[in-house]
């Protein structure tokens, strides 16, 4: 926990300062590591060091947080979907369209300007803008997302995302058939070198990516499939799906140019299941479909129909 002394052991003895922290703290990014040890928010033997100093056995780090700043955002009232909450978090079912935390783009719509507006506390350690967020989904992307109301309670998550233990869950409709049941795909993602703004399958500063999927239903031009995460790139399943040639319906990053009508990606985050942080019980929670997801479904299967009996 931030604020108490870690003695370094000889397994992290010989790595660099802001490399074990990032392993200490895994709800911290690199470079909020690095900007905490040059504001001398990290003592080592009581002495301030550089981000570049090797860790020896016996070192004793302390990691002083800055006074958390009042939130600057006002809270938007938005009738939030509020699909599980107690005194630690909270799981949202986000509808399609809302962007997750604000950003210069998003303007005051955001789904943490809702959650100021439904949820009495939230976690502070993502700052002013993110207060709560653990995870997040695409803005076109609707489904179940874990609010923290309290830091503990987000260091406990994040590190059940660290250690892979949160599963979750999605299921997605996608172009073409699918002819085998089940697969995994393992590819690791980074940022597109032509397209900064996109994400794709890459050897060059990428990160290793895992998915699952499972087929639910085939029609004649798309598949229904299930896809569980292995790990929580940026787009993953986008992404992966476009890389095995069966891309997501809607989805104008990376589907296809001639698609179905459909207001964004045919992607739904259906199910979680984590470990409460009080309790350390299992919790696993579900939502339905959107109505406009199971209305396009009906619309194929529909078509398909029609088309067989004029046959």
């Amino acid at each position: 926990m931030a604020g108490e002394k870690v003695k370094v052991t000889e397994s992290q003895a010989g790595k660099r300062l802001d490399v074990l922290l990032c392993e200490l703290y895994p709800d911290f990014s690199r470079s909020a590591i690095q900007k905490l040890v040059k504001e001398d928010q990290v003592k080592v033997n009581e002495e301030t060091e550089r981000n570049n100093y090797n860790v020896k056995i016996g070192d004793e780090i302390k990691l002083v947080l800055p006074k958390a700043k009042e939130l600057d955002l006002r809270p938007v009232k938005m009738d939030l979907e509020i699909c599980f909450q107690d005194k630690d978090v909270a799981v949202i079912n986000k509808p399609k369209g809302l962007i997750v935390h604000p950003a210069a783009t998003a303007g005051d719509s955001t789904l943490v300007h809702g959650l100021l507006a439904e949820v009495k506390d939230l976690s502070g350690i993502n700052g002013v803008l993110r207060p709560g967020i653990v995870h997040r989904i695409d803005k076109d992307t609707s489904g179940l997302i874990i609010i923290a109301k309290n830091d503990v309670a987000h260091r406990f998550l994040a590190k059940q995302l660290v250690d892979k233990t949160i599963k979750r869950s999605y299921i997605a409709l996608v172009h073409g058939v699918i002819e085998h049941d089940s697969g995994t795909i393992e590819a690791p993602i980074g940022r597109d070198t032509k397209d900064r703004k996109k994400m794709a399958v890459t050897a060059k500063n990428s990160k290793d990516a895992i998915t699952d999927f499972r087929v639910i239903k085939r029609f004649k031009k798309y598949t229904l499939i299930e896809c569980d995460l292995k790990t929580g790139r940026t787009h993953q399943i986008r992404v992966h799906m476009q890389y095995i040639g069966y891309p997501i319906v809607g989805d104008e990053k990376y589907g296809l140019r001639k698609t179905l009508k459909t207001d964004g990606q045919m992607l739904h985050a259906y199910k979680l299941c984590f470990v409460l942080p009080s309790s350390r019980q299992e919790k696993t929670i579900e939502v339905a479909l959107p109505e406009q997801f199971e209305e396009l479904l009906r619309q194929i299967e529909k078509e398909e129909n029609d088309g067989s009996q004029t046959q």
